[in-house]
């Protein structure tokens, strides 16, 4: 067999990777899909939508080679993490969109959580915070808003899913209804350190157990496609949630080992082994994708608005054509003029925790122009990673050596080069920026024995990008000292 299929379910399109024995990509397709906003600060994606667009990706990249379903080893599966989609067992068809994990409609639920003093003992179970981005406080918000839900999951006719449930359930005619276990720790339901569905918190969110999938590892055949025209019998055996599958991508398998992905937000995870540790800095601890079959952590600080701020240049002020124009518009300007950009457009993630926090841009002048703009939104990115970083080196004995990347915006060299500068140590992009996709194939590969062992992987990484740092140190301190200033001013914003 010649390739692995990977299916990366993303927050603003789906797509299908190719990849051969090297790791090489042979073929992509992908497909954007529609973004639904009902209220502010709501974010619904169409179940439906997600899955046939993903379907039809997988196709045209199986026809661009003119592969055949015999020709597909396996297939890995990763997807955006905690969005909820609850649908009918009986039907298959969805009884509310998807509730994206950007969206905060939650957030007094979660407020009234935490004033109940339940915070602490739920982090000790699950490595998180009570916060909306988080899978339980959206079902529930389904259950209790959707007319007859609560009583139907009660008689178990309904059936949750995070986005990979979703696509296994229907690739799968109905006869796998599973999570892996990266997924299931980003529900605030799962106990990461037991290693199940845990009674207490199924108690606290009100949540039917009937209505949860099974738990499969990251790295195991759970089933075979029966559904699909084009991908019939091929093997699924790999699934994990974005950000793990990236790290796992990466070849981050040791603890220390650390990479950030520039999606539509940002993700820095950091590998910290086989013990279940509580940050100190509001970060989360999350399991790790392994293809040990064991249970594995990593400390994650999670931003909610990175790429997605080129994606609202373009949309919102029509700054931009397409999301690759943003480089050259900002690489046009030397500086961004003075300019902060602090895009709170969902509220602040990780170190900050706000869902009051508000987008704010500063320092406006009269010779202000689209390319100082555009400069401040890249920048914002990377003060957002740095932010992170800062409470991940205060979790570790050493600090961070080099910071890997991957992602779309990685490929942007300007944002790669100011992230290098204002960190202080090198960033390095690998030749396969699609480490997500990459890491599902991996785990889906690992597990059919097309590739037989971690040195098969490591064999073939080769011909890395590194940026180091150029920025004086004071100036970077200046910088960063001006962002801190600008985000103090965003947090409380939405009264």
């Amino acid at each position: 067999m010649a390739y692995v299929l990977a299916l990366d379910q993303g927050t603003t399109s789906s797509r299908a990777i190719l990849f051969d024995q090297t790791g090489a990509i042979a073929a992509m397709a992908q497909k954007e899909f529609q973004q639904f906003y009902p209220q502010a600060g709501w974010v619904e994606h169409d179940p439906m939508e997600i899955l046939t667009s993903q379907m039809a990706c997988a196709v045209e990249a199986l026809g661009r080679v003119g592969a055949r379903p015999r020709d597909i080893a396996s297939i890995g599966i990763t997807n955006q993490r905690e969005t909820v989609i609850v649908w009918e067992r009986a039907t298959g068809r969805p009884i509310h969109p998807a509730i994206v994990w950007q969206d905060r409609r939650t957030a007094q639920q979660c407020s009234a959580l935490e004033e109940s003093g339940a915070g602490d003992g739920i982090t000790d179970r699950t490595g998180l915070v009570i916060d909306p981005y988080f899978s339980a406080t959206k079902i529930r918000w389904i259950l209790d808003n959707v007319s007859g839900a609560r009583e139907r999951a009660e008689r178990g006719e309904l059936a949750f899913g995070t986005v990979d449930s979703w696509l296994v359930w229907h690739l799968t005619s109905g006869q796998r209804h599973v999570t892996d276990v990266t997924n299931a720790s980003r529900t605030l339901l799962f106990n990461v350190v037991e290693g199940r569905w845990d009674p207490e918190l199924l108690r606290i969110f009100e949540i039917p157990e009937s209505m949860l999938p099974d738990v499969v590892w990251s790295s195991e055949r759970v089933g075979e496609v029966t559904t699909t025209l084009g991908l019939g019998s091929i093997t699924i055996a790999g699934i994990a949630g974005d950000q793990q599958a990236a790290l796992f991508g990466q070849l981050c398998w040791n603890p220390g080992d650390a990479k950030n992905t520039y999606g539509t937000g940002c993700f820095l995870l950091q590998n910290i082994g086989t013990k279940f540790v509580r940050s100190k800095h509001k970060l989360i601890t999350t399991i790790a994708a392994s293809a040990q079959r064991r249970l594995e952590y990593a400390l994650e600080g999670s931003i909610f608005i990175g790429g997605a701020v080129v994606q609202w240049l373009r949309d919102n002020l029509r700054l931009i054509g397409s999301s690759a124009e943003v480089e050259s518009l900002a690489a046009g300007e030397k500086d961004a003029g003075g300019l902060m950009f602090v895009p709170a457009f969902v509220g602040l993630g990780a170190p900050h925790w706000d869902p009051r926090a508000g987008g704010l841009l500063i320092g406006l002048r009269r010779d202000t122009r689209p390319g100082h703009i555009a400069r401040a939104a890249l920048e914002s990115i990377a003060f957002q990673v740095a932010d992170v970083l800062t409470a991940v080196d205060g979790e570790t004995p050493e600090p961070l050596a080099a910071l890997r990347v991957d992602g779309g915006a990685a490929v942007n060299d300007l944002l790669m080069q100011f992230q290098a500068d204002v960190l202080g140590v090198p960033v390095v992009r690998p030749r396969v920026t699609e480490t997500t996709a990459l890491g599902a194939a991996y785990l889906a590969g690992l597990a059919v024995g097309f590739w037989h062992s971690a040195d098969d992987l490591r064999s073939s990484r080769k011909d890395d990008t590194r940026f180091e740092p150029g920025m004086d140190r004071a100036e970077a301190a200046r910088l960063t000292s001006r962002w801190h200033r600008a985000v103090d001013r965003s947090k409380n914003w939405v009264e």
